[in-house]
């Protein structure tokens, strides 16, 4: 955080280890790292294997009013697994993670919610029945949030191609209905969306896809596509807006987000018009990987500002 203040270009908002070197057995010190400047606390993609562990760190979370971000994937069902398990993996001989994995973990966080009042934020859901599960649950009235990937939005299975190692993601890519009920979500306003940046190096992309590591470079790419996703799916461009701005912020518990007199000025000013070509060499990131590599994006940024002052400007 002194690091991010130093450079002062972007707001950093960290969350904490939820247990100590992220090996789901002991919790990390929760209330240190809260008063250092962590908002919520995560296993990042480790999972807490132990179910005892993860409603005891619940427990504790609750009674001083801390959020979990949860990756909803059970360890043992999605171990060995690679690509969504259906039809296109077992065509090209991959093992599968099944929907399973996201319904067993979310029915289970969903019941530890229920009994400790715990505020959770589900991570990067990618099936149909992962938010039907969500949503029951927040109708139920309980605190439970969510977001989506902005590439399982676009992308399915289908799009793994002849084992394209860009294509590769955790939780996998699924199925066009998959795809569609993580849209009308996110269309809904009941889902955020989130960049999911996971910058691979180049060397991790070139291996067969079963050895590649999954994940692509995000959120230099998130305003296009998300902008590429209201078209398709009909929404307003004030509302694909809301989905990375002020949706987020409001998981967090924050104001901001959004513009308004008296408002912290936290600006990105773009020409939703503007095209540009995504290629290696247009990415700022280490990671030079992307499904949408060679691709026309239609969304430039062209001005940010943080607290009122102008950090990037073409």
């Amino acid at each position: 955080m002194h690091r991010a203040k130093e450079i002062g270009k972007a707001r950093v908002l960290p969350l904490g280890a939820l247990t100590l070197g992220l090996n789901g057995e002991r919790l990390a010190e929760l209330a240190g790292l809260k008063k250092a400047g962590c908002v919520a606390f995560s296993q990042a993609n480790k999972p807490v294997v132990d179910t005892e562990a993860l409603l005891r760190a619940m427990e504790y979370a609750a009674t001083f009013d801390f959020a979990i971000w949860l990756q909803a994937q059970d360890y043992w069902l999605a171990r060995n697994g690679i690509a969504h398990e259906g039809e296109v993996a077992s065509r090209l001989g991959l093992a599968g993670i099944p929907v399973a994995a996201e319904t067993i973990a979310i029915a289970t966080i969903v019941q530890l919610v229920r009994d400790t009042g715990c505020r959770v934020h589900l991570t990067r859901l990618s099936s149909a029945a992962g938010v039907t599960l969500v949503k029951q649950a927040i109708d139920e009235g309980l605190p439970l949030s969510f977001d989506i990937g902005v590439h399982h939005l676009l992308l399915t299975e289908n799009d793994i191609g002849f084992f394209n190692p860009h294509a590769r993601f955790s939780p996998p890519l699924r199925t066009q209905a998959d795809r569609q009920a993580l849209s009308n979500a996110a269309a809904a306003g009941i889902a955020a969306i989130c960049s999911d940046h996971t910058p691979v190096g180049a060397d991790d992309k070139l291996l067969p896809f079963g050895e590649a590591k999954p994940g692509a470079t995000g959120l230099e790419v998130l305003l296009p596509l998300t902008l590429k996703w209201a078209e398709a799916a009909g929404v307003g461009l004030s509302d694909a807006l809301a989905r990375i701005t002020s949706a987020p912020a409001r998981t967090l518990g924050l104001a901001s987000g959004q513009l308004g007199i008296g408002a912290v000025a936290d600006i990105c000013i773009f020409d939703s018009e503007a095209t540009w070509q995504l290629t290696p060499e247009a990415l700022k990131s280490r990671g030079k990987n992307s499904p949408w590599l060679g691709y026309m994006m239609s969304g430039k940024v062209k001005t940010t500002m943080v607290g009122g002052r102008v950090v990037f400007g073409e």
